[in-house]
């Protein structure tokens, strides 16, 4: 079973020293959540994580969860640990104390689902949808409903999921065909069938709510007549008490090649009771809203399984011998490992990269916090426009990183990776759903490019580029030299997104072909971005720390010269266009 120790101390270092937002430091609401209480949380959540829920993976692995007799049970251990994980009250971390939430950012939240991720993907599933279902709640459902679900939800004694797929429909959800009648008290009569349902059903919670997409019997065809509707597993009594089983079964539960602890539903909905949430046809408006910060929670996933990745390589690289380095240290016999270059550039590549990750995410949640929190709307606004921009870049970068970063992990550790002894591999299968759910990578690369880049508010990538230009524009000397490197990827990017822009108006295979190339280079400069942040800091508070500063700037340097130019890598390889693509004959 693989170790893992939650990176608490590079957590804070990200709380306490890069919060220097302007947007997110007026938050009145967060003014009192202090530099200590987030280090007791972060303390705390490291305990349940690396004692009680590593082992689950395992365990989840090894004995899936299975649906007996019409009942989904979870794997061994899971009742108990979530017993104890909803006592200690981590599913109300982020969540408003009107509903007994305990009202943390998610510049804290987000630590917390990374070190969920390391731990037990597929234990994390559980409970990571309802916070998703708690906030399209939240946002769009009536005040009855908010005050009937929500403080359940939040408790953990209730959870939720997220219900869109269909047999005829993945991405493409205008062909839905779950049909939702009316009834004469104003709820729905709910019927179709849902597939790849995340934790669609288990025995962790007294009742799961649902949210489903469908369409009224009076609705137009398209995306356009998609309403959104809370479907409980069991009919909720006036009083708000567990009331009989509503028409909702499980039809079966998917065999996968990972997060195996995790139930994985087909849902048959059969004139199953629901309740409109928000406005009738608006239905993909509300559940966006969940979806993409669910897109967000993604990339986290990515990330924190990158992060358990790392640290059992880098250990392993230190105690096995292998062969010998043109620099020996050794009289007779091998050197360890971590003494051969090539892996120590596999090390280097990976903390390179997960330290800049985890910046961006910590940039990219002051950003959340100020788009729905900020009093000024026009400073809300432009923080939400960076947060759509930069979504489809997180789910996306990060989770394909996360498949470099594991496939690198299992080489590292050679044949004793490729089994399951060290259980190195099943972090390969675990991760290797995050680039497929919540929309594939190549439909977030696509929603960017043709959507995301320029919207009713104007130029986004822009106003993103001229935000990094203003925040680089740096003095100290010592910076200099990474800020010269990086004004020429920056230049890259922004010829690039010129790029993209005059190709929508005259190829947009050229820019279909291109998408995922634009995405990797915008995120490569991002993290970059991310890095001059973290060197800013390490630079100036130098003497504080030196040796914690000293690997700081160490990894920014490996990330510039090895890392980095894999955008420019991107760009080249995209202005050449589609036509060898596209006139290419398949036989």
């Amino acid at each position: 079973m693989p170790s893992y120790t939650a990176p608490v101390e590079d957590m804070m270092f990200l709380f306490d020293k890069l919060r220097n937002n302007k947007n997110y430091n007026e938050l009145e609401k967060y003014k009192e959540v202090s530099s200590d209480l987030v280090k007791d949380i972060l303390q705390e959540a490291a305990k349940i994580n690396q004692n009680l829920i590593l082992p689950l993976a395992k365990a989840g692995d090894e004995n899936p969860a299975v649906l007996e007799n019409g009942v989904v049970r979870t794997p061994p251990g899971y009742k108990e640990a979530y017993k104890k994980y909803i006592e200690d009250g981590w599913t109300s971390l982020s969540c408003d104390p009107k509903y007994g939430g305990q009202g943390m950012p998610k510049t804290v939240s987000a630590f917390f689902d990374e070190m969920l991720s390391s731990a037990s993907l597929s234990f994390k599933l559980y409970s990571e949808l309802s916070i998703g279902a708690y906030n399209c709640i939240n946002h769009h459902a009536s005040d009855e409903l908010k005050n009937k679900y929500l403080p359940k939800i939040v408790e953990g004694k209730w959870s939720g999921t997220m219900c869109l797929t269909e047999p005829v429909c993945g991405t493409d959800l205008g062909l839905l065909k779950t049909k939702a009648e009316k009834q004469n008290d104003g709820t729905y009569k709910i019927s179709g069938q849902k597939i790849f349902i995340t934790s669609g059903d288990h025995d962790l919670t007294e009742n799961i709510i649902h949210l489903v997409i469908a369409r009224a019997t009076d609705s137009p065809v398209g995306t356009k007549g998609i309403s959104l509707f809370l479907v409980p597993k069991f009919v909720v009594n006036q009083d708000g008490s567990v009331g009989p089983r509503n028409g909702i079964s499980t039809g079966s539960i998917e065999s996968k090649m990972g997060i195996k602890g995790s139930a994985t539903c087909v849902l048959n909905f059969d004139e199953a009771t629901g309740y409109m949430i928000g406005k009738k046809d608006k239905g993909l408006n509300a559940m966006f809203t969940m979806m993409n910060l669910e897109r967000i929670v993604v990339g986290i996933q990515g990330l924190g399984i990158s992060e358990i990745a790392y640290q059992n390589s880098l250990a392993y690289a230190k105690e096995r011998k292998q062969g010998k380095t043109n620099k020996t240290k050794s009289a007779n016999g091998a050197d360890f490992i971590i003494e051969h270059a090539d892996i120590r550039r596999s090390l280097l590549n990976m903390k390179s990269i997960i330290e800049g990750e985890r910046a961006l995410c910590f940039w990219l949640s002051q950003q959340t916090e100020v788009s729905l929190n900020h009093h000024d709307e026009k400073v809300r606004q432009e923080a939400s426009d960076f947060v759509s921009l930069m979504t489809p870049v997180v789910k996306s970068l990060f989770t394909d990183l996360g498949m470099e970063i594991t496939n690198d992990a299992m080489q590292i550790h050679g044949g004793y990776g490729y089994t399951k002894d060290q259980g190195i591999e099943q972090l390969y299968r675990d991760n290797r759903i995050t680039p497929i759910y919540e929309g594939t990578n190549s439909v977030q690369a696509a929603d960017l490019v043709f959507r995301k880049l320029s919207n009713k508010n104007g130029d986004i990538i822009n106003k993103y580029i001229d935000l990094i230009k203003t925040e680089t524009d740096l003095d100290n000397e010592k910076i200099k030299p990474f800020i010269k490197e990086f004004k020429y990827y920056l230049n890259i990017l922004i010829k690039f997104s010129q790029w993209i822009k005059e190709k929508t108006k005259t190829d947009k295979d050229d820019v279909s072909a291109a998408a995922n190339d634009y995405l990797k280079t915008l995120g490569f400069v991002s993290v970059a971005y991310a890095w001059i942040k973290v060197l800013d800091v390490s630079f100036k508070d130098y003497n504080e720390n030196k040796n914690f500063y000293d690997d700081k700037i160490n990894t920014a340097k490996f990330y510039f010269d090895k890392v980095l130019p894999r955008a420019e890598q991107h760009y080249k390889s995209a202005i050449s266009g589609s036509s060898s693509i596209m006139n290419f004959k398949f036989n």
